[in-house]
């Protein structure tokens, strides 16, 4: 293959590109040659490790080549460009978790698919003429190749920076943000791989490398965090806007070349990486949602478009004003089901109990993510294509893992002391329902005596959350029995924070909730008085959404119709979060309260001001945010 050199010499196996004439973009047939070799190379006593690098001085690998995913997926053949990025994502992980080092040399340019060759083997190398950067968001995907796991690691909020921008980083940057390990000067390169070929020992590789200069971007640090620090794309756009700098304006012009949906579902699966359940499996499945329908749902085809084809650098990208609903977001990351990325995992024996507006689309999605799941409801359905099973106990004999989702603690209860007995030993209960923290300690208990692990899971998110893969779970239990957990919440949602011990879950799910509450109320409240001062709603979120007012219910749920970005207000009010499950877990709140004696004067004032919402005032079955309406017409005639 005249495209890349593949041998061994000495003790390494020595992969070469050698399209320097297209900057070495990989094909491909590249990608499965690289992987053939380093399958081979892994068991091989004769290769120490591995050398990776590129003919020409331009650039060790500028990407992929897309012209073909171009020309097939114009014909509406999606699946070719599925099956490239599934095999490219494969070969990013092998490499990745390769048992043998593996040393790469990044000249000029290591952009998009090079990142993914050269940037996950254990000594990367940078030079004087490197320039790497994640630019996936001008061509409508986002940054993939396992790219998202070093963003979401990167300092601070450079992550966000370099996804949505794709600024390049030199030598001292991409080391900074975690791209690259070494910097030895390029013209010892050849010296140095000679004696990697000779010696079989990276030991080499430390002793060349000096410290490069910082970077530019590190001295930008503070205006990167300052205005990247938001939890969405028009959180971000915001912050910018508001500030008159050259950072800024120059911020803006980079986004506003690129496609609105990619750099949304960029910040959002950053945000879905970043904590303690961060890995490459979980950054690669997350990527491989969005380049899976990139070409049928996303802005990829339009992209290349402009880019490589017609070459007017004018793509129609959708969302043009940069306002992405959230809906969009979800739509793009949900999990695949069927289709889903296979890095060589195995499915698991699943229960599921409680198969209602949040339950269904939860076993859904882990049904389709190839898990074998069995579910229970009181009503008898459950959703179509689903085994159901007759009862409870039925549904968790020999499961390795039961799911509850049940509407209190009582029912929590009398489900457990059904199911727990029917559950086999080393097996796990997850419990999703929110209920009072008594009750899931008491679950807990019962489980613990019977050998059985047990996750006490509250969700945030809502029926939308549990649809599109997006919720956040806070789990109380063992660390075994988290870990256990940890896959599932992994396709079920986009963050799980593992908050202590049992029932620690519960109590997170009831705090926060109490924040919520709280602030939706402040908020509701703020903006009627606004229009009784005669300011305008738009001109008070422009000003609060960058200001110390900043809130959640204002920056991302604003509940004024028609301000900031789209929420149930502008749906009339059709719950994303109903009124009455706020009231249930104000409730909850201040029962924990009572209990821990502890003093909530603003959460009761809370609870009082929903229980009337939703018994008085016709609140119930409306979103929570509706508060607003009731505040405006107060005092009217």
């Amino acid at each position: 293959m005249t495209d890349i050199s593949i041998r061994i010499t000495g003790h390494a196996g020595r992969i070469t590109l050698q399209r320097a004439h297209a900057l070495n973009a990989m094909t491909y047939e590249m990608c499965v040659a690289i992987e053939a070799a380093m399958d081979a190379w892994a068991n091989d006593s004769a290769v120490k490790l591995v050398v990776i690098d590129a003919e020409g001085d331009r650039a060790f690998c500028s990407g992929g080549d897309i012209a073909e995913l171009y020309e097939t997926g114009t014909k509406g053949d999606f699946a070719y460009g599925q099956k490239f990025w599934a095999d490219e994502y494969r070969l990013n992980h092998k490499i990745f978790h390769y048992p043998k080092p593996v040393v790469s040399f990044l000249q000029g340019f290591t952009m998009g698919g090079g990142v993914g060759i050269g940037c996950h083997g254990s000594h990367r190398i940078v030079g004087d003429t490197s320039q790497i950067a994640m630019p996936e968001c001008g061509i409508g995907l986002v940054p993939d190749v396992g790219g998202s796991l070093m963003l979401a690691l990167a300092p601070g909020r450079l992550g966000e920076y370099l996804g949505t921008t794709a600024a390049r980083m030199n030598a001292g940057d991409a080391i900074f943000a975690g791209f690259a390990d070494h910097y030895i000067a390029e013209d010892r390169w050849p010296a140095l791989i000679t004696t990697l070929e000779q010696t079989g020992d990276v030991a080499c590789v430390t002793d060349a490398a000096t410290a490069p200069a910082p970077g530019p971007l590190q001295a930008a640090m503070a205006d990167i965090d300052r205005h990247f620090h938001g939890a969405s794309l028009s959180d971000i756009l915001t912050t910018l806007r508001a500030e008159d700098s050259d950072f800024a304006r120059d911020t803006l012009k980079r986004m506003g070349r690129n496609s609105p949906l990619s750099m949304a579902c960029a910040i959002e699966t950053l945000h879905r990486l970043r904590g303690p359940s961060l890995t490459l499996e979980k950054a690669l499945d997350l990527e491989y949602r969005f380049t899976a329908r990139a070409m049928e749902h996303g802005d990829f085809l339009e992209g290349i478009r402009a880019a490589i084809i017609d070459k007017d650098r004018s793509p129609n990208w959708q969302y043009a004003d940069q306002n992405v609903p959230p809906t969009a977001i979800s739509k793009m990351l949900m999990p695949l089901g069927k289709l889903a990325l296979n890095l060589g995992g195995t499915g698991m024996k699943i229960g599921f109990i409680g198969l209602g507006n949040m339950g269904a689309p939860m076993a859904v999605n882990l049904a389709q993510a190839g898990h074998a799941v069995t579910g229970f409801d009181v009503t008898g359905t459950g959703p179509a294509g689903m085994a159901m099973a007759a009862s409870a106990a039925e549904a968790a004999a020999g499961r390795d893992i039961v799911i509850t989702m049940l509407p209190n603690g009582d029912i929590l209860r009398a489900v457990a002391a059904e199911v727990i007995p029917a559950m086999s030993q080393g097996a796990t209960l997850i419990d999703c329902s929110t209920v009072d923290v008594d009750s899931a300690r008491a679950v807990a208990a019962q489980a613990d005596a019977a050998g059985v692990g047990c996750v006490d899971a509250p969700v945030s998110g809502g029926i939308g959350g549990a649809a599109g893969g997006s919720l956040t779970f806070m789990a109380g239990g063992s660390t075994a029995a988290f870990e256990a957990a940890e896959p599932l919440f992994d396709i079920m949602g986009q963050k799980a924070v593992h908050c202590g011990d049992a029932g620690a879950g519960q109590a997170a799910k009831i705090c926060n909730n109490m924040i919520l509450g709280v602030t939706m109320i402040a908020t509701c409240e703020a903006f009627a008085l606004a229009d009784k001062l005669g300011l305008d709603r738009q001109k008070m979120f422009d000003v609060v959404s960058t200001s110390s007012g900043y809130s959640w219910t204002m920056n991302a749920y604003c509940p004024a119709p028609g301000v900031g970005p789209t929420s149930p207000a502008d749906n009339g009010y059709t719950p994303g979060f109903a009124a009455e499950l706020m009231l249930k877990d104000l409730g909850l709140s201040q029962q924990a309260a009572e209990a821990a004696d502890a003093d909530t004067p603003m959460g009761q004032a809370a609870l009082a001001l929903y229980r009337q919402f939703v018994e008085d005032e016709g609140g119930k079955g409306k979103d929570f945010s509706a508060m607003l309406p009731r505040f405006v017409d107060r005092g009217r005639p």
